[in-house]
C-alpha cells in the first residue's frame, strides 16, 4: 500500500511552480525582447528627413523604448521582472535541497565500482571502519552524533548487502538490503497548508479568491465585452454613429458626429483648464467656433474634446503638460474610433459619409482644420492661417519657394518627399479561368499600385500598363491565393510626413468602388498599405492588390468609379472611372463550345481526317477556295492532255 505524504520541504512545490513559471514568462519574455529589437535606432532614419519629423520620431521611440536612468516601466515589464526573480529564488531553493528519492546502491555508498570482487569490498569496508566509527570519529560544529552514527550504518548495511546471503537476497528482490519497503508518494503540497493551526487562513484565501476574485474577473470580463462591440467602442458609440449620420451627410457633419462619441469612450483624467485655450480658438475662428460649440449643448465632454481637437488643428500651445498628455490620448484614440465609425458607414452602403470619414483622418494626422483649403500648412514652416496661393499643388509651392530663393524651400522639399502620392499602374476586373465576366460570379478588382515622389510628378497619374505572359502568370497565381496583397520583398514603405502626430504612421490608403450616380459603394472598403516606391530597375514596378466581390446578377455595363483615399496626407487621393461588363453565359458557352469544336475536328486531307471520315465522323472540309483550284489544276491537266494526243 502507498504511503501518501505532504512535501515537508516544499520541494516537490517549488518544481510545480518553476515549471508553470516557465511556461508563462518565456514566451512573455521573447515577445517583449523581439518589440524592443523591432524599435531599433536606424528607425529614425526611416522616412521623412525634415526636421520637425526626425525630432518627432526621436522622441516617440525615446518614448517608447526608454533610457538607462529612466527605463520604460509597463504592466507587462513589471510581471515579467517580477516572475523571473520568483523563479530566480525558487531555483536557488530548489538547487540546494536534498533528493530524498534516491535509488539504494550499495557500490555508490561505500564508494567503490560495480564490479569489485568480494576481497576487493571486504578490503575497502575495513579502511571506511577505521575512518567511520564512531568510536574514531569526532564530531564536528556541522555534525551531530546521530549523522555520524547513521553514516556508519549505512556503510555496514551497504557492507552486508555485498557480502552477506540472505541481506544480499533481500537487495536483489526489494531493491534495499531491509526487504520490501513501503511504496511513498509526495504531494507538491507544503505541510504548512495543511496544518490545522492554518485551516482558517488557507480556508479564507481559498473562499476570497474563489467567491470574489474569480466571479469578479469574469463579470469584469463579460460585461465589459457586452459594452463594447467588435471594433472595441463603446456600443452607445457605435449608436450615435448608425443615428447621427444621413446619407449626404459631408465632412462637418461627419465631424460633429465624430466629436460627440468621445462622451462614451475612457480617456486620460481630465485635468488642466481649457479656458485660455478655448479663448485662442474662437479669436482665430471666429463665429464658427460659438456655432460649433452650440451644436454639443451642455455636453461639456465632448466640447472638451472638441477644444483639444481644435487646439491640435491649429496647433496651439497648450501651456500645461497635463493637457498635453490628455490631447495624445485623445489623438491616439481617433483612428480606433474612425475604422469603427467607417464600419458602421459603409454597411449601409452611403458614398458621401464614407469618403468624409476617411478624408477626416488625413486632416487630424496633419492638423489641419477639415475643410479648409489650407493645403501649404502640411509643409514646414507654414501654419493653417498663413495666406497662400489656393490653385497651386503642394509641388508647386515648393518649386515656387525655390525660385524665389525662400529659405523654406530645403525643408519644403524634403517633407515633399515624405508626402508621396499613389500611382495607378493598372487595374482591371478579373474572374479565375474566364476571359469574360458573367451575371453573379466572383470577381476581383485587381490594382496594381506604387507610390511616386510628388517632386518628380507633372500633375498627371499615368495608368498605362501592358502585361506581358509572365505577368499574367503571376496575377493569375496571386487571384488564387487568400491574400490582400502581393508578397514583396523588402521592409514596406517608409515614415510619412506628419510632424504634429503623435506616433510613428505609415501612409496608407482606402480603396472604394463605388457607384456615384447612385451615391453607394459597391463593396466595402479595403485597407491598402506598404505600397512600394517605384524602382525602375525591378522588373514589376508595382504591388498588386485584390478587392473581391459577387457581380451583378443582371446583363450590362457598370460605370463605376475607383476611389482611392490617403489617410495621411490632405486632398492626397485619386479617383478612375471603370467599367464593368457583364455578358450573358450562353457567349461564353458558345465560344468554348466552337473553341472545342475547332480543337477536336480533323481536317479531311489529313489522315485523322481520312480514318474519321472511314467511320461516319465530323471532319473539318478545306476551303471552297482550295476546290476550285484544285478544279482548275485538273482543267488545265486535262488540256495538256488533248493537246498532246492531237500532236500524236
Amino acid at each position: 500500500m502507498a504511503n501518501y505524504n505532504y512535501d515537508e520541504a516544499g520541494n516537490m512545490a517549488a518544481y510545480f511552480v518553476l515549471s508553470v513559471l516557465a511556461i508563462l514568462l518565456i514566451p512573455m519574455t521573447l515577445s517583449a525582447v523581439a518589440g524592443a529589437v523591432a524599435k531599433r535606432p536606424e528607425e529614425q532614419s526611416r522616412g521623412c528627413q525634415c526636421k520637425q519629423c526626425v525630432e518627432r520620431r526621436k522622441q516617440v521611440l525615446a518614448k517608447a523604448k526608454g533610457s538607462l536612468f529612466k527605463p520604460k516601466f509597463t504592466k507587462k515589464t513589471i510581471i515579467i521582472l517580477v516572475g523571473w526573480l520568483m523563479v530566480g529564488f525558487l531555483a536557488y531553493k530548489v538547487a540546494g535541497a536534498e533528493n530524498e528519492n534516491k535509488v539504494y546502491n550499495p557500490f555508490n555508498i561505500l564508494g567503490i565500482s560495480a564490479g569489485s570482487s568480494e576481497k576487493e569490498i571486504k578490503s575497502h569496508f575495513k579502511k571506511l571502519s577505521k575512518i567511520y566509527h564512531p568510536d574514531k570519529v569526532k564530531a564536528t560544529v556541522n555534525q551531530t552524533i546521530e549523522e555520524i552514527e547513521k553514516h556508519f550504518v549505512d556503510i555496514t548495511k551497504a557492507y552486508k548487502a555485498l557480502t552477506d546471503e540472505n541481506i544480499r537476497r533481500n537487495y536483489e528482490l526489494y531493491g534495499h538490503p531491509d526487504g520490501k519497503q513501503e511504496m511513498s508518494m509526495g504531494i507538491a503540497i507544503p505541510s504548512w497548508i495543511v496544518e490545522s493551526k492554518n485551516n482558517i487562513w488557507v480556508l479564507g484565501f481559498y473562499g476570497l479568491l474563489v467567491g470574489g476574485v474569480l466571479p469578479g474577473m469574469v463579470g469584469r470580463w463579460w460585461f465589459g465585452n457586452r459594452r463594447l462591440t467588435k471594433d472595441g467602442v463603446s456600443a452607445k458609440t457605435a449608436e450615435g454613429f448608425w443615428k447621427g449620420v444621413t446619407e449626404a451627410s459631408g465632412l462637418n457633419e461627419v465631424g460633429r458626429v465624430f466629436v460627440g462619441a468621445f462622451k462614451h469612450e475612457k480617456g486620460s483624467k481630465e485635468g488642466g483648464d481649457l479656458r485660455n485655450v478655448e479663448k485662442e480658438i474662437e479669436k482665430q475662428i471666429g463665429l464658427d467656433w460659438s456655432e460649433l460649440k452650440t451644436s454639443f449643448g451642455s455636453d461639456e465632454k465632448s466640447i472638451r474634446a472638441l477644444v483639444l481637437l481644435y487646439a491640435h488643428f491649429l496647433r496651439l500651445d497648450l501651456g500645461s503638460k497635463i493637457l498635453q498628455q490628455e490631447q495624445v490620448s485623445l489623438l491616439l484614440q481617433t483612428p480606433l474610433l474612425l475604422n469603427a465609425y467607417l464600419n458602421v458607414v459603409s454597411a449601409r452602403s452611403w458614398l458621401s459619409p464614407t469618403l468624409a470619414i476617411m478624408r477626416l483622418h488625413a486632416y487630424i494626422t496633419q492638423a489641419v482644420v477639415p475643410g479648409k483649403s489650407t493645403l501649404h500648412a502640411q509643409l514646414p514652416g507654414f501654419s493653417p492661417d498663413t495666406v497662400s496661393d489656393g490653385k497651386q499643388d503642394l509641388a508647386g509651392i515648393v518649386r515656387t519657394m525655390q525660385e524665389s530663393g525662400n529659405a523654406r524651400a530645403e525643408e519644403a522639399q524634403k517633407a515633399l518627399e515624405g508626402l508621396s502620392s499613389l500611382e495607378l499602374v493598372d487595374m482591371r476586373f478579373k474572374v479565375i479561368g474566364e476571359r469574360v465576366v458573367t451575371p453573379s460570379s466572383i470577381v476581383f478588382l485587381l490594382v496594381k499600385l506604387r507610390l511616386q515622389s510628388r517632386s518628380s510628378q507633372d500633375g498627371t497619374v499615368k495608368s498605362e500598363h501592358e502585361n506581358s505572359a509572365k505577368d499574367d502568370v503571376i496575377d493569375e497565381a496571386f487571384l488564387h491565393t487568400r491574400r490582400d496583397a502581393e508578397e514583396i520583398q523588402g521592409s514596406g514603405t517608409e515614415w510619412a510626413h506628419a510632424p504634429y502626430w503623435p506616433g510613428l504612421r505609415k501612409p496608407g490608403w482606402w480603396l472604394v468602388l463605388a457607384d456615384d450616380k447612385s451615391n453607394r459603394i459597391v463593396v466595402p472598403p479595403m485597407r491598402i498599405i506598404d505600397v512600394p516606391r517605384s524602382n525602375p530597375s525591378k522588373a514589376r514596378n508595382y504591388r498588386c492588390y485584390k478587392l473581391q466581390f459577387q457581380a451583378p446578377p443582371n446583363v450590362g455595363l457598370f460605370t463605376w468609379k475607383v476611389y482611392f483615399v490617403s489617410d495621411t496626407v490632405v486632398s492626397g487621393e485619386l479617383c478612375r472611372d471603370i467599367v464593368l461588363k457583364i455578358e450573358d453565359a450562353s457567349v461564353l458557352a458558345a465560344e468554348e463550345q466552337d473553341r472545342e469544336d475547332e480543337i477536336s475536328d480533323p481536317e479531311e486531307d489529313t489522315l485523322a481526317g481520312q480514318m474519321a471520315a472511314m467511320r461516319g465522323g465530323p471532319v473539318k472540309r478545306m476551303p471552297a477556295v482550295e476546290e476550285e483550284d484544285s478544279d482548275e489544276s485538273s482543267t488545265d491537266d486535262g488540256r495538256d492532255t488533248d493537246d498532246s494526243s492531237d500532236s500524236d
